[in-house]
């Protein structure tokens, strides 16, 4: 394996949540066959990956995250860069979406939870469970199916730990709807936290859009700087001939006139 050629390749990876994730993913593709080296970088969501074609391929690579809850994608054409901003835009609008619906959802819930008014209705408790339960089985549940992935590896992230706060606050909450004798029996009162289950989510959600927003905008800044590099480039050649050429076909030691602005 020493004497067989290997190639460097950069992937955009999907679905990361924290810094961790980055991590994770890199010791992922570092345990697979053939994966000499691989670095993953979280702000830019970048994989750089040094295989053996032999024994491995982008594809393989990009199953085995997929197992663990990311995926690879993997750009060979100019349409599939297309097809990766496109992701990331309905990624974000869909990100975009469950925070707004989670804040609208949460703002009452907040009342409930506050207001003496609304604390002390018939059924309050039950309302609040009707609230709470969009917002963490809908707008919540990529952090559940993101932490049983992580479960199934044993390993954890910040689904994990969204996950484990937001579940417990809901189900125990639950409980206390359905069985508040219980406490009643042991001389305590029932509280239930489903505003906590809730709120924490949206708020989750609302800090991951601005990250993805602050990313896109840091994107967009790195794109219109590249759009200022010329196309072509005019090369000298022997004789002092001047030829205009494209800049990939430029090569080592080529003379080229740079004029000024």
């Amino acid at each position: 394996m020493d004497n067989a050629t290997t190639i460097k390749k950069s992937y955009p990876v999907l679905s990361m949540s924290c810094a961790s994730c980055a991590n994770s993913i890199q010791e992922i593709l570092t345990m697979q066959a053939g994966v000499v080296s691989a670095s993953v970088n979280y702000a830019n969501a970048l994989a750089q990956i040094e295989f053996t074609p032999t024994i491995t391929n982008a594809y393989k690579l990009k199953t085995a995250l997929q197992s663990a809850g990311y995926d690879l994608m993997i750009i060979e054409t100019e349409e599939a860069k297309d097809s990766l901003e496109e992701i990331q835009k309905e990624n974000f609008k869909s990100l975009q979406r469950k925070t707004i619906g989670a804040i609208a959802i949460s703002i009452p819930l907040m009342a409930f939870a506050m207001v003496p008014y609304l604390m002390n209705l018939p059924y309050a408790n039950f309302i609040m469970w009707a609230l709470a339960t969009p917002v963490v089985m809908w707008f919540g549940k990529q952090f559940f199916i993101g932490a049983y992935k992580q479960l199934k590896h044993k390993s954890a992230n910040m689904d994990t730990l969204v996950a484990i706060s937001t579940g417990v606050a809901y189900l125990f909450s639950v409980y206390n709807t359905l069985f508040p004798e219980y406490w009643h029996s042991k001389g305590l009162h029932v509280h239930v936290y489903f505003e906590t289950s809730a709120v924490v989510i949206a708020f989750i959600l609302l800090g991951k859009l601005l990250e993805d927003k602050a990313k896109g905008n840091t994107s967009s800044a790195i794109k219109k700087l590249m759009g200022l590099q010329p196309k072509t480039v005019i090369v000298i050649q022997e004789g002092g001939n001047q030829l205009e050429m494209p800049i990939a076909f430029v090569n080592v030691r080529d003379i080229l006139l740079v004029k000024p602005r």
